[in-house]
């Protein structure tokens, strides 16, 4: 019986938890239908999608606020728009081949006829900061870049007080972070006192009954 009554209590907990967050369709249907009042005349065919277009990337939505505090970072020496083309050059295994440096320049930003000079400066500043590190291969010193976990670095640039680190954009971030559900910048969990028993958030531990109040329940004292 009693082990009935923990699946009934779990069950019910999660229900909850499922049952409190709206469907993601709806909020999609409420926004198409706001756009199509805004814009009445718009096509589908006017607008860029993931669904209709291939060549598209994987970035985090606080890439706005990490390229602003790279630019913080590096102290004169702004070097965000190479770090955003490497992004949109990765997949899924987050490094990049740099075998087109002059076009990857370009791509960048930097058309002078220093333009693939300034960009491997920009590849050093981005390797200092901690956000890429590089690698030598068959084009040279940098001949492959990794992609690093942005947030993990600007973490640890904050832990050791880095002033070029802005605290009010550090703590945007942070903010931003959590609100789209990443769980980089969440405080740690409280620790459990010693001996104490642990359960999955959100669901209820059903006292064990006394070997005395089992008896007085079997007899129906």
């Amino acid at each position: 019986m009693r082990e009935v009554v923990v699946h009934i209590v779990r069950f019910v907990a999660v229900m909850a938890r499922v049952t409190s967050f709206r469907p993601p369709k709806k909020i999609q249907q409420r926004q198409l239908e706001l756009r199509a009042r805004l814009w009445p005349g718009l096509q589908p065919g006017d607008l860029w999608s993931r669904h209709t277009h291939d060549g598209f990337s994987t970035i985090p939505s606080t890439m706005p606020l990490v390229l602003s505090i790279i630019d913080d970072l590096s102290n004169g020496r702004p070097a965000s728009m190479t770090y955003l083309d490497l992004w949109t050059r990765a997949y899924d295994e987050g490094f990049v081949t740099l075998a087109r440096p002059r076009e990857m320049a370009f791509h960048s930003g930097f058309t002078t006829q220093r333009a693939e000079r300034t960009w491997r400066q920009k590849l050093d500043v981005l390797a200092e900061l901690g956000f890429i590190d590089i690698k030598s291969g068959p084009n040279g010193p940098a001949s492959y870049a990794l992609l690093l976990n942005p947030y993990l670095v600007i973490k640890r640039h904050h832990e050791e007080k880095n002033v070029g680190l802005r605290e009010d954009k550090f703590n945007a971030l942070v903010a931003r972070a959590l609100e789209i559900g990443d769980r980089t910048f969440a405080p740690p969990a409280p620790t459990p006192p010693p001996g104490s028993a642990t359960q999955p958030p959100g669901f209820f531990v059903v006292p064990t009954p006394t070997p005395k109040e089992e008896e007085s329940e079997s007899t129906g004292r």
